[in-house]
């Protein structure tokens, strides 16, 4: 009995011992793929989105329906973190690792760009586009043209440029931010897509940047958000972009202009590229899209949009006339309600160079400063 015994507790502490190192073995495994984790989770950065964009990013409905009725869904933690994860897969399958925000863009301060001087006036101007688009139009107001795709009857008294502004306070962003131009030698870029680059030193960002620059030079007070709207998923890009700019107004609550800084975009003709000349300088000519609602949804702000795109194109005609196509008003609403000053500015289009758009913001920017003064 004495040696039976014996033999057992031999075969236990055999048994433990090797119990124990097999879960010294599984946590130092644990540890070494936690740690590897983490390593890699340092160098691949998921852009900080929240729940209601990771639902946008993978909805399939079309933009200028859907994105403007979507409703808040209430805070789910697990549905968040499940959602998190079909992002980053989607992200991988598209070979994404780095994709640049607000919060990580470093632009290229003086990327080919000498220090900047502001416009002059009394210069010679005229349109020199190559193969131009017939300019249509139905409404005239004094020199300032407007293609109306409305119901809506215009009348003088609702195009009078009768809207005061207040201060000089700005919000500039993109609903479509990664759009981009003809690439030039001065400036060439890599693209992710039909004229379309998630580079914000190519898209129309950076010509947001430069006029932020120049509203800067004549005091103005300038939030550029430079947040992708558009990116990962185009579908739903309306919808993002209003959650953005609502949440600037609300702690920039007597803002007036708000500048949606697009490209035009001209299915058929890609190397379509308006511009005017401005003394010796070539600039891509710029284009008012206005909002109604004619669509169905609510804007009260609508006319005095457009009576604020009027009195900007007004005074543009009289510095440098042909700066602007004529504007177009539409039944979408384009998130404009948000101010009474809001609109929509398309930059140039496809064929255009990027060295052009930012001349244009040399213009615009001294525009803008005629209109609102000192």
């Amino acid at each position: 009995m004495f040696n039976v015994a014996v033999v057992n507790i031999k075969d236990i502490l055999k048994y433990l011992a090797g119990l124990t190192l097999t879960i010294v073995i599984i946590v130092g495994l644990a540890r070494y793929f936690y740690a590897d984790k983490e390593n890699i989770n340092e160098k691949i950065k998921i852009p900080s989105i929240s729940q209601k964009s990771y639902i946008e990013c993978m909805d399939k409905t079309i933009p200028e329906v859907i994105d403007q009725t979507y409703e808040e869904t209430d805070n789910d933690e697990d549905s968040e973190k499940m959602l998190e994860k079909l992002l980053k897969v989607e992200l991988s399958m598209l070979g994404v690792t780095n994709v640049k925000t607000q919060d990580t863009i470093t632009v290229a301060e003086n990327m080919n760009n000498p220090e900047l001087t502001l416009a002059d006036t009394n210069l010679n101007t005229e349109v020199v586009t190559k193969n131009p688009l017939e300019n249509k139009y139905t409404t005239e107001y004094g020199k300032v043209k407007i293609k109306n795709e409305t119901s809506f009857q215009l009348t003088k008294d609702m195009l009078k440029p009768d809207i005061n502004i207040k201060n000089k306070k700005a919000v500039i962003f993109h609903t479509h931010t990664c759009e981009s131009y003809t690439s030039s030698e001065k400036y060439t870029y890599k693209a992710t897509g039909t004229f379309r680059t998630t580079d914000l030193n190519y898209t129309v960002s950076r010509v947001g940047d430069e006029l932020e620059k120049y509203l800067n030079k004549y005091k103005f007070s300038v939030i550029h958000d430079r947040t992708f709207h558009d990116y990962p998923s185009y579908s739903g890009s309306y919808n993002r972009s209003l959650k953005t700019v609502e949440g600037i107004l609300e702690k920039n609550k007597d803002t007036q202009i708000v500048i949606d800084l697009h490209r035009d975009a001209i299915g058929s003709k890609s190397d379509y590229a308006p511009v005017v000349k401005i003394g010796d300088d070539y600039a891509a000519q710029l284009m008012f899209v206005i909002g109604t609602n004619g669509g169905g949804l609510v804007h009260p702000n609508w006319n005095q949009n457009l009576k604020y795109a009027v009195k900007v194109q007004e005074k543009a005609e009289e510095l440098y006339p042909g700066l602007f196509k004529p504007i177009i008003l539409r039944n979408s609403r384009y998130n404009q309600h948000v101010t009474e000053a809001a609109s929509i500015i398309e930059v140039g289009a496809t064929g255009n160079t990027l060295e052009q758009c930012l001349t244009s913001m040399k213009y615009l920017s001294k525009v803008i400063n005629e209109v609102v003064g000192p």
